[in-house]
Parts: C-alpha cells; structure tokens; sequence
C-alpha cells in the first residue's frame, strides 16, 4: 500500500490516527473493569457475537465472496478467531483478573516483536543487529513488568501468572497478525472479513462460555455491566478496527504501526483515571524499555516500507 502525499492528509486523518490506540486502550481498561461482574469467556463471547450481529449488513452485502472465503479456508478462518478473538478475547479477560491494566498494555506491545521473531523462525527472515537488540531491550522491561522490579522474584518464582497470560496473547496475536497475510484473507474487502472474524470467534468462544455459565460464572445483570459491554463492542471492537483501517488507507501501513507504541502511556494513563490504579517506579521503566525496544526493533522495517512505497 503506498503513503498518499502530505497534502492529501487532512486534519481529520490526524484525529482518528490519535484516535486509535485510546480505542485499542479501552478493552483492557473495560475488561479489568468489568471483572467480577461478568466472567471472562462470558465477556469474550457477547463481545464477538456482538460485533458479528453489527458487522453482519457488510458480510451480507459481500455473501457470495464471504461463503467462498468460509468454504475454501475453514481451518484459517475458525483458527483467526481462536487466536484474534479466543485467546487474545477470553484468555486477555481471564489474565485481567490476575493483573493490572497497566502491566496488561506494557506487556501486550511486544506483539511486534514476536512478530519479527516468527518470521525469523518460521520464513527464514533475516534479523538486523537493531532489531536483535530492541527485542532484548523490550524484553528487559517485560521481565521489570512482570518481576514487578523485584529481582528475587525471579529466583523464588513468584511470577504473576496474569502478566505470563498476557504474554501468551501478545504471541498469539503476533501469529494471528502473520495469519492476516495470507492470500486468501488479504483478496477479501476489509469491513466483510472482520464481521467473518468476529462471527469465528464468536463461535469459537461459545462453548468455554457456555461451560463457565453452567458452572455459576456471573452473567451482565446489570445497566452497569452491560454499559461495559456495550463499550467493549463499540470502542475496543468497532471503533478501534474502523480508526486503524483508516490509518493504514490515508498514512500507510507503517506510519499506523506507530499507534502501537502509543498504547503504553494512554493505556497506563486511563487505568490510573478510571480504575484508581497506581504508577509505580516499575511501569516508568516499563515504558521506556518496552517502547524503545520496540521502536529500535521495527525502525528498519518502516525506514524500508517509506522506501518502498
């Protein structure tokens, strides 16, 4: 996708490029708040099934394309909605109730890395010196995060199994991210694969949510909880996808990429707002790690997509 010229960029591109990662924000900070009152894969579910029942005039308006895509690539599509909306959705709700927004956001960004990391392993890709060393570094303040600053954790083991949880999303979303580039989900028009995506993990998520449902798992109940939902839908799903898709089209692929690294501190900056958490020493040095790894590890590869585009 090539970058359109400066001139092209209006003020509006700018706000919902701003936009963007306070959206993507928003579903660890309505899912830490919504804790308790709705169990996790109960959550994960209504959220999906939710944003298929809105997405579904554009998958209908692309039926003929959208029943090719399902019937050809049926292991792709259910396997996209166990990692984007499964493990990164159910899993993401069940790890907040062990962790914090704020370590939740930190850790979740190493996504990329892992991304850069597949793509060593799997395609043979060749890794800079800088990408090597921003992936160490990012990983330093993942382990600050996760240590919580404290050394000894680590000899006496006391991890915090929500931070781990969130790090099994943040690969799990690297892999989903790898998925998206297959041939078959790339032909298709973006707003009918999301609703195709959101219908996979809807059905995906439904039998570990119907189980906690049996087994007494809080359901909404409330104005309040489903408010929650209701944000979780809009913002972190709709909202969120609409911003991004519409960064890529007016700035390109790695200028939008940018709002990754802005998550952090919006996110961190919301949980402490919104859910009366606390800034510890540990999240600043987090942030600076984690961003500038990131940052030093993904510097190459925008500098070549400019290049390239």
């Amino acid at each position: 996708m090539s970058i359109p010229e400066a001139h092209a960029v209006k003020p509006a591109d700018w706000f919902l490029f701003l936009l963007t990662p306070i959206f993507f924000s928003t579903n660890l900070i309505f899912g830490r708040g919504i804790t308790g009152d709705i169990a996790p894969f109960i959550t994960a579910f209504l959220r999906w099934a939710g944003s298929a029942a809105i997405m579904f005039p554009f998958v209908y308006a692309e039926r003929n394309l959208c029943l090719a895509f399902v019937h050809g690539n049926k292991g792709l599509w259910l396997l996209l909605g166990f990692l984007g909306m499964g493990i990164c959705g159910g899993f993401v709700y069940w790890a907040l109730t062990l962790t914090t927004a704020s370590n939740a956001t930190l850790i979740y960004t190493t996504s990329s890395l892992f991304i850069i990391l597949l793509q060593w392993l799997l395609h043979g890709r060749k890794m800079s010196r800088g990408e090597l060393a921003g992936m160490l570094i990012a990983f330093a303040g993942v382990t600050a995060i996760v240590l919580k600053g404290d050394m000894n954790a680590l000899l006496h083991f006391t991890f915090n199994l929500g931070d781990l949880g969130i790090l099994v999303a943040a690969i799990a979303f690297a892999i989903y991210s790898l998925l998206l580039r297959h041939p078959a989900a790339r032909a298709m028009p973006p707003l009918p694969l999301f609703g195709l995506l959101a219908l996979s993990g809807a059905l995906v998520l439904a039998p570990p949510a119907l189980y906690e449902a049996l087994k007494g798992g809080p359901l909404p109940d409330s104005l309040s909880d489903w408010t929650k939902l209701a944000g979780i839908i809009a913002f972190a799903s709709l909202a969120a996808f609409y911003c991004f898709t519409h960064t890529v089209r007016a700035f390109g692929p790695a200028v939008a990429g940018i709002t990754l690294y802005l998550m952090p501190p919006m996110s961190i900056l919301m949980a402490v707002v919104f859910l009366g958490e606390i800034f510890e020493i540990y999240h600043a040095v987090g942030i600076v790690l984690v961003i500038g790894g990131v940052i030093l590890a993904t510097a190459p590869r925008r500098a070549s997509s400019f290049k390239s585009a």
